[in-house]
Formats: structure tokens, sequence, C-alpha cells
């Protein structure tokens, strides 16, 4: 392994140690010792590789809006599989992958108020929600996604994406459901 690689390798460590300790004790109760001392390094250490908690943050909650932009990359000419595949995928990813849970949380968290300026704008700017709002109504254009308020139903599928993620972090023996249950919400009766 180069010098390099054992530096992300490092990197890497610390962000997951920070996600787990923010998400499990609060973002302002977490302390640059706790997460050096979880990974029995020095502190010194860590402010080498990041030069506050707040850069820490800012590149976790990076991390989430990254992810976010997976649900773009469906097919906008097919409004349900647009939603399905996105399912799928963060289903599979996330059982490879249980920090996935976390990350959710911690944006969850971040948005709220008490959180730095620059970090709860930038995890405002997700915006999913919204972003579905013309998929949705071109779901409802083609007969495929059930009529209502297009942004009604765009919050309540992404609220139950939120709250299973959430849930499997605290119940992760609970299989996750299947993508159709989840779809179902948006689905116009007789769908396919």
């Amino acid at each position: 392994m180069t010098r390099q690689e054992q530096k992300e390798q490092r990197r890497q460590q610390i962000r997951m140690k920070a996600l787990e300790l923010f998400v499990t004790k609060g973002f302002s109760e977490t302390k640059i010792s706790d997460i050096a001392g979880e990974l029995n390094i020095s502190v010194g250490l860590l402010f080498h590789y990041y030069e506050s908690k707040e850069q820490l943050l800012l590149e976790l909650v990076q991390m989430g809006v990254e992810g976010t932009k997976r649900a773009d990359q469906g097919p906008k000419d097919d409004p349900l599989a647009y939603f399905r595949i996105f399912l799928c995928s963060l289903f599979d990813a996330a059982g490879e992958s249980p920090w996935i849970y976390q990350l959710f949380v911690l944006m969850s968290q971040a948005m709220r108020l008490g959180m730095p300026a620059n970090i709860r704008e930038l995890a405002l700017s997700v915006a999913q929600v919204e972003r579905s709002v013309a998929v949705i109504e071109k779901g409802q254009a083609m007969g495929l996604i059930r009529e209502g308020d297009p942004l009604t139903l765009s919050h309540t599928y992404w609220s139950s994406v939120q709250g299973i993620m959430e849930q499997h972090l605290i119940t992760p023996d609970i299989p996750f459901p299947e993508p159709e249950w989840v779809l179902a919400i948006l689905k116009a009766p007789g769908a396919g």
C-alpha cells in the first residue's frame, strides 16, 4: 500500500468514526478527543488529517449530498422506474455498507437549527423532494402515478425512505421492505 493509500485509509477511518459519534452522541457533544480516543490515535494526528470537527462534518454532509444525486441517475422517461431503481440501489448499497443508515440520520440532523450555518445550508440544498416533483408530474400525466398534489406525494415518498433508513439504524435485523411496498405510495391504481 502506498503512502497516499494509507493516508486515505486513515482519513476514511476518521470519517466513519466521526459519523458514528455525531449520530450517537450528537455533533455538539462530540469532541475531537472522543474521535481520536475511539481510534486510538492522538488528537495531534487527527488534526493532521482534519483541522476541526466542523471540517469533518462538512466532508460527511458533502458525501450525503453526493449520495442523493444517485436518485437523479434514474430514467426520467419512466417515472416508476426512476423511483424503483433508486430504492433497489439504495437498499443494496445500505446492505453492504451499514454506515449509509448513519449518513441518512446525519443529513437529517444537519438540516436542523443549531448546526453551523454553512453546513446546514449545504444539507438543505439537497431538495430531493422538490426535484422529484417534475418526475411525479410526468408520471401523473402518463397515468402511472396517483392523482394528488405532486409536492405532497414526493414529500410522503421521501419521508418514507428517510424513515426506513433511520429505523434500520435502530433495528438492523428487520429486513428492508420490498421496493414495491414503498412505490405503492406513488403508484396509480392499476399501474404496472
